[in-house]
């Protein structure tokens, strides 16, 4: 019966559907169960289908994913990028479509390769070819990580897997159940729903393992400034100086913390032109036994600009001064909002290829935690919160948090900023460390080492978060391993899968 009604169905435009639905599984919706039936329908729709159909379907899929879930990109584009509606849909509707390759290469590879029906193409080879396609989304042209099917699990009992192999391997468990869903409706074979009951009774069973050790004589008391600044007033020259002073007014109610932040380029000025300004806050912060964190622009040698991170007050650094050494820096740009691709083509054609700040340059992959009141952070600068493998490489053994700093008042009242708070969220389960998250408008929050959040102010209002958190101790087999064990297992099954059909073949 089930055959015949897929048959039926105009099966791209019926994929078109169950990708749209996979965005229900995320923030702020979280209904994780639609993020492994999702890709369940799309290996039905592909099933029996040639190499070129599966592609139109994958493709079909990937465009109902990325055009509902990422959706919140046009806001950017449309009120920031200066040009008709008609050319910011167009630009969108190219992102859409180059994200939406990346699931129909998934599903032209398996039905090329491995077109039989069987346990194998369902249960090992479909799920490592997910990963594949995802880790080149993750690294093609600077890469884009959003969405991987495994940030829909941080509230469902795959979680718990996340420290063992991080998100991916979450999203490798999603696809085997997937896999085995599909097949138990293709054959009939109803056992094959064990599969998923014992993967997700496993999640359940890990719950209880401690990987990292709270330490409870180790307390921080922070202080979060969200600032809530239009994003449109920001950068005017009029607005440089309310800015600053409605930073350290909130700043100078909240002197007993034991660190203050602020969110990304929360100073609207290059550093070396209110340097005086600086020195003052540190020698202020320092009389209060406090330091205060905030992101800051910089300019360095031959007019190269960084998108940086500044301590000032109780540091390992000293007095203040203008030191680029003594700065983070961010390293992963967002595309087109901090460098241009290609861009003595592009930003001539329209406005929106010279946004202020889009000609940034890049920080090391890795560099030193930040130091605060004796605490060690390892920072990530917005959008770089998305990039696991960063992340992980600068958590070393003496890091207390994980730090990121935001504005994502460039979204307006979207989905997006709840998906970006989401993957963070992520950070903390995979590495056992605290996260903690200041934003210009939200959202600004701070979770424990598991990954809940503890205290968070509501979007789009001024305020200041206090919170306390606990700094832990040890690591987590992902934090010492990294993905390498489903890198060798993704090739494993490659070969198992390759000589099983050479052998069918053969047959």
């Amino acid at each position: 019966m089930l055959n015949p009604i897929l048959h039926r169905l105009k099966r791209p435009f019926a994929a078109v559907f169950v990708g749209a639905i996979t965005t229900l599984a995320f923030a702020p919706y979280q209904l994780w169960p639609l993020a492994i039936i999702s890709p369940a329908i799309l290996l039905l729709l592909i099933h029996q289908q040639s190499a070129k159909r599966a592609l139109w379907i994958g493709y079909a899929w990937g465009l109902g994913q990325f055009a509902t879930g990422i959706s919140w990109v046009h806001i950017s584009i449309d009120n920031f990028g200066g040009m008709p509606k008609i050319a910011s849909v167009f630009l969108m509707t190219l992102l859409i479509g180059y994200l939406a390759m990346y699931s129909a290469l998934f599903t032209w590879t398996l039905n090329r390769f491995f077109p039989q029906s069987n346990r194998i193409r369902l249960l090992l080879i479909a799920p490592v070819l997910w990963l594949i396609a995802d880790w080149l989304r993750g690294w093609v042209m600077t890469g884009f990580p959003w969405l991987w099917i495994g940030y829909s699990q941080i509230e469902s009992p795959l979680a718990h897997f996340a420290p063992l192999g991080g998100v991916e391997l979450l999203t490798f468990l999603s696809i085997v159940c997937s896999g085995a869903i599909a097949y138990a409706l293709l054959h009939r074979q109803w056992l094959q729903l064990l599969i998923p009951a014992i993967i997700l009774s496993a999640g359940f069973g890990l719950k209880s393992a401690n990987w990292v050790t709270p330490n409870p004589d180790s307390t921080t008391k922070l202080a979060l400034i969200q600032g809530n600044i239009a994003q449109e007033l920001k950068w005017l020259p009029s607005e440089r100086w309310p800015t600053i002073m409605k930073y350290t007014d909130l700043t100078r109610e909240n002197w007993d913390a034991d660190i203050i932040i602020w969110p990304e380029a929360a100073i609207p000025a290059f550093e070396f032109e209110i340097s005086s300004f600086l020195s003052n806050l540190d020698s202020a912060a320092k009389l209060n036994h406090s330091a205060v964190i905030t992101g800051v622009v910089n300019q360095g040698e031959n007019r190269k600009f960084y998108n940086s991170i500044l301590t000032v007050g109780e540091t390992a650094y000293g007095d203040y001064r203008f030191d680029m050494s003594q700065r983070y820096h961010k390293h992963h740009l967002l595309p087109f909002g901090e460098f241009v691709p290609f861009e003595t083509i592009l930003r001539p054609l329209a406005p929106f290829f010279n946004l202020p700040m889009s000609s940034f340059s890049r920080g090391e992959f890795v560099q030193a935690n930040i130091d605060a009141n004796g605490k060690q952070m390892a920072p990530a600068l917005c959008y770089e919160i998305i990039f696991n493998e960063q992340v992980r490489q600068n958590v070393t053994e003496e890091t207390d948090f994980i730090l990121t700093l935001s504005n994502d008042a460039w979204f307006g009242r979207s989905i997006g900023p709840l998906q970006h708070m989401e993957i963070a969220r992520m950070r903390a389960l995979e590495l056992g460390k605290p996260v903690i998250r200041s934003t210009n408008n939200g959202v600004t929050a701070v979770t424990d080492y598991q990954g809940h959040i503890v205290a968070q102010l509501p979007q789009f209002e001024t305020g200041v978060l206090r919170a306390e958190i606990v700094s832990t101790e040890g690591q987590t087999p992902y934090r010492q391993l990294g993905t390498w064990p489903l890198y060798m297992w993704t090739i494993l099954s490659l070969a198992i899968g390759w000589r099983w059909r050479t052998k069918q073949s053969n047959d």
